[in-house]
């Protein structure tokens, strides 16, 4: 293999794959890229079994061929190189590389150890705008559980359902003290309708690290792995990048429990929030939370909302902001950032907090079909 290549072109493409490395390995070849050069083409590829990518740049490609490079090593040079073009030239699983008056001779593997990413069937596949999944994955991937012993939480729950002539794509996260839901119609086949299965948390972080375009996104999936074929937009092919990135991800095994009976189904209280507003509010009084007494208070009086915190070591907060509420006094507690990460995410003006009395779970809704649940802490 023998190739030439920008500097900066190279360096792109290495920076979209070194996130997939394994840090620590039992199989050593799970440590390298491989450098794949065809085609005026070199694709770039990295995998650690559970989680594989691989994208394209351009190169000048003198001679084709394959060859495993340390990925992490390989990226430290190449960055460090001269502002030049590169060239790579491979024999023997060894790499010389040079640019200017810099020379690297570095050692490699056999290109036929490396893993393959698979190949899907078009059956089971759905396409959308790579910003309207982003956006759907930010609205829920704040409260997937972080505890490894709940692995069946550690993740992102999709879910299909036909309804009348659309199809339904339903995510879902919950750590067990919270529930995010959002929904959007989609563009898919009637066969998706009652298919399920879930996104491992670290493919959804790469995922939402990946999703920076305006172009479509196609998603196949079978009964193991899930794999994202991202487009990417001409300013991304500026930067030497080809047509996609592809990523290929492993589901979580198991049944994503019942979160229909999480949601509560009657509520007493509906009251119009400003979003932004009520978030400084929250921010301002958790200062004076602490460890021990990490809770906010929300007071629902006459036409006023009162946020208030305290804590023996720090001290009182207390906001308050005007609504419309006319019904009987209700105090709520609850965890502060189990509010604020919502509210974050959230991009509307107003939200919608639904509530039954202070033991009930508390409920943030939008008009577009988005709802957290939030259990509630003891009063004190």
């Amino acid at each position: 293999m023998k190739i030439r290549i920008a500097k900066n072109v190279f360096v792109n493409g290495l920076q979209q794959v070194l996130n997939v490395v394994g840090t620590r390995t039992s199989l050593p070849i799970l440590s390298n890229v491989l450098l794949d050069a065809h085609n005026d083409l070199l694709e770039l590829t990295t995998t650690n079994l559970d989680l594989g990518i691989r994208c394209s740049v351009k190169a000048s490609v003198l001679e084709a061929g394959k060859i495993a490079l340390p990925a992490r090593k390989l990226a430290s040079i190449i960055k460090a190189l001269p502002e030049s073009e590169i060239e790579v030239d491979c024999h023997q699983n060894q790499a010389k590389i040079t640019c200017g008056r810099s020379k690297f001779r570095i050692m490699g593997m056999d290109s036929a150890e490396f893993p393959v990413l698979p190949m899907f069937a078009q059956e089971q596949s759905f396409s959308l705008e790579q910003q309207q999944l982003l956006s759907m994955l930010r609205h829920v991937s704040f409260a997937q559980s972080e505890d490894e012993n709940r692995y069946l939480l550690n993740g992102v729950y999709f879910a299909f359902k036909n309804e009348d002539t659309a199809t339904q794509l339903h995510l879902v996260a919950t750590d067990g003290r919270r529930l995010s839901v959002i929904q959007k119609d989609i563009e898919a086949s009637s066969a998706l309708n009652n298919v399920d299965f879930i996104l491992p948390a670290k493919t959804v972080l790469e995922l939402e690290r990946l999703l920076q375009q305006k172009a479509p996104i196609k998603v196949f999936f079978n009964e193991k792995q899930v794999a994202f074929e991202l487009s990417l937009e001409d300013s991304a092919k500026e930067n030497g990048l080809e047509q996609t990135i592809y990523l290929v991800s492993k589901k979580v095994e198991g049944r994503f429990p019942n979160y229909q009976q999480v949601i509560p189904q009657s509520v007493e209280h509906h009251v119009k929030l400003e979003r932004a507003l009520l978030l400084e509010c929250i921010q301002r009084a958790s200062l004076v939370a602490s460890l021990d007494n990490n809770t906010v208070k929300l007071n629902f009086a006459e036409n006023t909302l009162e946020i208030s915190a305290s804590s023996s070591e720090f001290g009182e907060a207390q906001e308050s902001m005007a609504i419309e509420y006319a019904d009987n006094p209700v105090t709520i507690a609850f965890n502060p950032r189990f509010l604020m990460d919502p509210l974050k995410a959230l991009q509307d003006d107003d939200i919608f907090f639904e509530f039954k009395d202070e033991l009930s779970p508390g409920v943030i809704k939008t008009n577009d079909r988005f709802l957290c649940v939030v259990m509630p802490l003891r009063l004190q």
